[in-house]
């Protein structure tokens, strides 16, 4: 049985969620970012322990289609900016499109819709908090970090990073207070 899971935004979050079905006996074959398969099927009353139990996580269970695609949107997004070395070489409406074997304009019609920013917007805004993770980690500089994200030059990406933060990447950088947003709290 396949479940889906909002918030489902990090390896912390698969730890939670894979501790509450061990708690309730239940067996998983796969615990994965916004999406969890089990072996059994749940009645109603497992339904609703799992979602109360997930609840206490700050996480929900989901039943909506188009929340549940949106949710997709949004965990391959997450995955792609955060959880690998490298972002895909191809553009990401086709990466997206192909990873979610639906069409990129029917997905970014509806995430437009639901959460009323584009999918390109959203992107940024992870691209921009990446940015900020690599900037404080202090393991690259400034041009490595702008060809690691795939930015066509320094002076795109620290335009990009302007618009959202206010600031430059290097002033960001000499910025110790400034806070990074938590994955789970981006475009919510």
């Amino acid at each position: 049985m396949k479940l889906f899971i909002k918030y489902m935004v990090s390896l912390r979050c698969k730890l939670a969620v894979k501790e509450e079905l061990k708690k309730m006996g239940l067996h998983f074959i796969v615990v994965d970012l916004g999406e969890v398969e089990i072996m059994e099927n749940l009645s109603g009353l497992q339904i609703e322990e799992l979602k109360a139990a997930l609840l206490n996580s700050g996480l929900e269970l989901m039943d909506d289609k188009r929340a549940i695609l949106i949710e997709k949107i949004k965990n391959v997004i997450t995955e792609m900016i955060h959880f690998t070395d490298e972002l895909p070489e191809k553009k990401y409406s086709n990466y997206i499109s192909e990873k979610l074997n639906h069409d990129y304009t029917y997905l970014s019609n509806i995430f437009s819709e639901v959460k009323g920013i584009t999918i390109q917007q959203f992107i940024i805004i992870h691209k921009v908090e990446r940015i900020k993770e690599l900037i404080i980690y202090d393991e690259l500089n400034i041009t490595e970090i702008a060809w690691k994200m795939n930015y066509s030059s320094v002076a795109h990406m620290s335009n990009q990073f302007k618009k959202v933060t206010g600031l430059s990447p290097s002033h960001f950088k000499q910025l110790k207070d400034k806070r990074r947003s938590p994955i789970e709290d981006i475009g919510n």
